[in-house]
């Protein structure tokens, strides 16, 4: 089986991976995921959306699937297999803002319950590292607004949509903007106080 990372948006799947997906005969993935590839996908292929993500171990070892953005990024690289790398929203956001990777930290709150990973980016900002916070529409951005307003200083916030699309937006905030939830794709990028910022400054 090969998992292969299709980017996080068009234009952005590597050579290797153009190449395994060219030379596929069986294809599962989301539709989001099939919609980035299908221009390298060889007519003829047999090609699946998932149904039971649960059951992906079990696919034929010709299988490739594809995986949105990067599979090691909660993506399917948890799988058993070989995995072909793809361009994550964590290097796009990284990129736009002139983030260095070595500085973030990545707390993933995609698809599960939501308060372990706010509390985690507080502590991370806690200890001077970016947070790169992988959220979901279901996302309660008041309780984020919450812990960053426990800190001793403001944290800076960008709001990242559609990250690697034409409609891509990255938006600064302020933490006292942050509330409800907001529907589509979209992360969350914490910079942590600066040096003798404090709050009232």
């Amino acid at each position: 089986m090969k998992i292969i990372g299709v980017g996080c948006g068009p234009g952005m799947l590597t050579e290797e991976a153009i190449a395994a997906i060219r030379n596929a005969t069986l294809i599962y993935g989301s539709s989001r995921a099939i919609v980035l590839a299908k221009d390298y996908i060889r007519p003829g292929t047999a090609v699946h959306s998932i149904p039971d993500y649960n059951a992906l171990h079990t696919l034929p070892p010709e299988a490739v699937v594809l995986s949105t953005g990067d599979p090691m990024l909660a993506g399917l690289g948890y799988l058993q297999g070989e995995v072909i790398p793809g361009i994550s929203s964590l290097q796009v956001a990284a990129a736009r803002l002139h983030l260095p990777l070595v500085g973030i930290s990545v707390v993933d709150a995609h698809g599960k319950e939501h308060s372990q990973p706010i509390r985690e980016a507080g502590e991370e900002l806690r200890r001077g590292k970016i947070v790169f916070l992988l959220a979901d529409p279901g996302l309660n951005l008041g309780d984020l607004r919450a812990v960053l307003e426990g800190l001793p200083a403001t944290s800076t916030v960008y709001l990242c949509r559609d990250l690697g699309y034409p409609e891509e937006t990255i938006r600064e905030l302020v933490p006292g903007e942050l509330s409800g939830t907001l529907p589509g794709l979209f992360s969350l990028v914490l910079l942590p106080p600066r040096p003798n910022q404090s709050k009232g400054q």
